[in-house]
């Protein structure tokens, strides 16, 4: 089962990583990976850990990585963020993932596997499409009623004024707004109940980066949109960009609705 094997190949991230986070060896630059952004000497291992458990168990997809680019397979694809959260773990910070995922065709709405590892606590989420979302074996749900204590998720790194104006009535009437600095495992914490939303305007998100936080959330109950407003759609390339909104319920969507305004 292909669910399985994803998961095996997050917890053999995690052993091959474990240690590894805010050492000299993690942070070696090695050169620049598919997506545009330095690669890690931690980053290449992880992807390397997965690539080859998932060939090993017979998984001939199409593989599409964040530092490998695609490597071409006969039938589904294998979408891998083997580091997601890259910066954290070369400072040592204690909160990056494992992000791998199976989709049937080359959409993020053809996702039907996919597994996220906390690669500093060693918790492990995942999902099957239509068979809900769990952590640790455990199923999980998002918030189903937000109130005005509720707590977003907002990625600022490296953001343009423009779009700092349009989240600013968002931040100036928000009880609480979080950055941890690894997008996957943000929306897992929607998927779980932390955060009653996750939002990331910049333009700047690669498929690799959500295909399986994607899953995750939606099955744990969130809706997942583009910043215009619709249900997040998108091919799996690894030069792909966009931007897009998690929310946990309807509450928190009406109260989030100036974002979408445009």
């Amino acid at each position: 089962m292909i669910g399985d094997i994803l998961k095996e190949a997050c917890q053999q991230v995690y052993e091959k990583t474990k240690g590894l986070a805010g050492t000299t060896v993690a942070s070696r630059q090695m050169g620049r990976g598919a997506g545009g952004d330095i690669s890690r000497r931690i980053d290449l291992i992880a992807e390397k850990t997965v690539i080859d458990l998932i060939r090993k168990r017979g998984i001939e997809a199409t593989i599409i990585g964040e530092e490998c680019g695609r490597i071409e397979g006969k039938q589904g694809y294998v979408i891998i963020d083997a580091i997601d959260g890259t910066t954290n773990a070369i400072c040592g910070i204690p909160f990056f993932c494992c992000s791998v995922a199976y989709a049937t065709d080359f959409y993020l709405s053809a996702v039907v596997d996919a597994a996220i590892i906390d690669l500093a606590r060693g918790d492990l989420y995942y999902a099957s499409k239509n068979e809900g979302a769990f952590l640790n074996g455990k199923k999980i749900f998002v918030k189903r009623e937000s109130t005005s204590d509720s707590i977003i998720g907002i990625n600022m790194s490296g953001i343009k004024p423009a779009v700092v104006e349009r989240l600013a009535p968002i931040i100036a009437e928000a009880t609480h707004i979080r950055q941890f600095g690894a997008n996957a495992l943000e929306m897992c914490f929607v998927a779980r109940g932390f955060l009653d939303a996750y939002i990331d305007l910049r333009g700047k998100i690669r498929p690799t980066d959500v295909a399986a936080g994607y899953l995750i959330a939606k099955e744990a109950g969130a809706a997942i949109y583009s910043d215009d407003g619709s249900i997040l759609e998108s091919n799996l390339d690894v030069k792909t960009r966009f931007s897009y909104a998690a929310v946990a319920n309807d509450k928190i969507r009406e109260q989030l609705v100036t974002l979408f305004a445009e």
